[in-house]
């Protein structure tokens, strides 16, 4: 496989480990919220909670998402196997 190739199954990997981890991660707040909190919040105050627990998923997804892909910098040389998605082009000289 090429740089190319490499490049493009990296990000397809990690947008779906991205989704996976919103995912788990709102099922288990959401099963939490049920079994603990929901009884000791007000009716009228619930969908509130839903859409709570919807942003806290995203923000762990986008924090375990950060760890682990500046783990795996620190792991594999970027450059020897991934292709850089934007190029800067040079600018010429008059």
């Amino acid at each position: 496989m090429n740089k190319k190739v490499n490049t493009l199954l990296f990000i397809l990997c990690a947008t779906l480990f991205n989704i996976f981890v919103a995912i788990l991660s709102f099922l288990i707040l959401f099963v939490l919220y049920i079994r603990f909190i929901m009884d000791l919040i007000p009716e009228a105050d619930r969908p509130w909670s839903f859409t709570f627990i919807f942003i806290i998923s995203m923000v762990i997804s986008f924090v375990v998402y950060r760890v682990i892909f500046k783990y795996l910098l620190k792991k594999v040389d970027v450059e020897k196997y991934f292709d850089p998605l934007f190029v800067k082009k040079r600018l010429k000289k008059n």
